[in-house]
């Protein structure tokens, strides 16, 4: 794949009515390749908006560089730009109906008559809208006026396509069709995506590459599998996933490290050869919670951690347990709900030992 998007050490600011200013974008490097699907991840204000804004023309930065398709863009205005963009209130026009929406970027290029209308009935044929051309938005769900709105946006066949959190108006069993439905789209049309969104949910079914932010910083990216098995910092870890964290300091080194924890417990990991560890160095360990066991086997029976039972919640095809393993740090592990004989064993109050292999704990860093 070739690089269709470069961004250069971008910086913005933007000035607060107090006189001061916020940092929205901190030095921001990002390439980007044709037919990928990018997704911009991070809590509200670590500046993911502000970039994709930035790519799109609607922001200017204060220094930095953004080249789209080998062209440097800053004197470039919006409509100058190979992009469209799908804003997260949908903006469509009340008073037309379907057919003219997703019509109207057609009709201001002056594109003759007869290609409009064929490239119309492609596209609502490719959203699924076929029969709706004659509705006004106010006569469609939410669901079918997001389709409008990606109509609309890909009917010019932009090179790019920026989606500013169009599914947050969604209830969640058809933000999770629209979610698959988005990615088919865009395998079809061969375009690349760049998606801004605060659901990890959303990140990890759709992208091909997840850029983790927070502060206007990137602080992670790579593929789904990559940002979850193998998380670089504790906030990565946090917003990815659920996690738990073990605080300590090394006991003894072998090819198994000894963890003394804050919480009084041992945690034992299989040491990384790539990394240097010494005596009594402070280190976190994570555990996601699905990587914790009610039974063991051969190879993990002298790995477990005592607790008490806190909580028991069904999650559907899942349990989850919560425990307390001393001084007052609660733990959580995710228990699938084939094992619900054992679970039936979980009371609250209950002592139980929660197994684990050593060699899928992630040692996160080491201070």
């Amino acid at each position: 794949m070739s690089k269709l998007v470069h961004i250069v050490q971008a910086n913005k600011k933007f000035l607060t009515p107090e006189g001061g200013s916020i940092v929205a974008l901190n030095n921001v490097s990002l390439e980007v390749n044709t037919k990928e699907f990018i997704t911009l991840l991070g809590p509200s204000g670590c500046g993911k908006t502000t970039l994709l804004r930035s790519i799109s023309g609607f922001e200017k930065l204060d220094s930095g560089q953004i080249m789209i398709d080998s062209k440097e863009m800053t004197n470039f205005q919006p409509y100058d730009r190979p992009v469209n963009t799908v804003f997260q209130n949908y903006a469509l026009f009340p008073h037309i109906n379907v057919e003219n929406n997703i019509g109207y970027g057609l009709d201001v290029t002056g594109c003759e008559k007869k290609e409009r209308n064929q490239r119309v009935s492609e596209t609502l044929e490719l959203v699924g809208l076929l029969g709706y051309e004659n509705r006004k938005p106010s006569q469609l769900s939410g669901g079918q006026q997001q389709r409008v709105a990606l109509a609309r946006a890909i009917i010019n066949r932009p090179k790019i396509l920026l989606l500013d959190e169009p599914l947050s108006a969604l209830d969640r069993k058809l933000r999770q069709s629209m979610q698959l439905e988005l990615k088919n789209i865009q395998n079809e049309l061969g375009i690349a995506f760049i998606f801004v969104t605060h659901d990890q949910e959303e990140a990890l079914t759709m992208s091909d590459k997840i850029i983790i932010m927070n502060e206007g910083k990137i602080i992670q990216s790579g593929t789904p599998i990559e940002i979850y098995d193998n998380p670089t910092s504790e906030f990565t870890a946090q917003f990815i996933g659920e996690s738990n964290f073990f605080k300590g300091k090394i006991s003894e080194i072998g090819d198994i490290l000894n963890i003394d924890t804050e919480s009084g417990n041992k945690v034992y990991v299989k040491k990384n050869e790539k990394i240097n560890f010494s005596k009594d160095q402070n280190i976190i360990i994570l555990v996601r919670p699905e990587e914790l066991f009610l039974n063991s086997n051969s190879d993990i029976t002298n790995y477990f951690i005592e607790c008490v039972v806190k909580q028991v919640v069904f999650l559907g095809t899942d349990f989850k347990i919560l425990c307390d393993i001393g001084n007052g740090k609660i733990i959580h592990c995710v228990i699938r709900d084939s094992l619900r004989k054992e679970i039936n064993k979980c009371n609250i109050g209950s002592k139980i030992k929660l197994f684990y292999d050593p060699s899928t704990l992630r040692i996160l860093k080491d201070e």
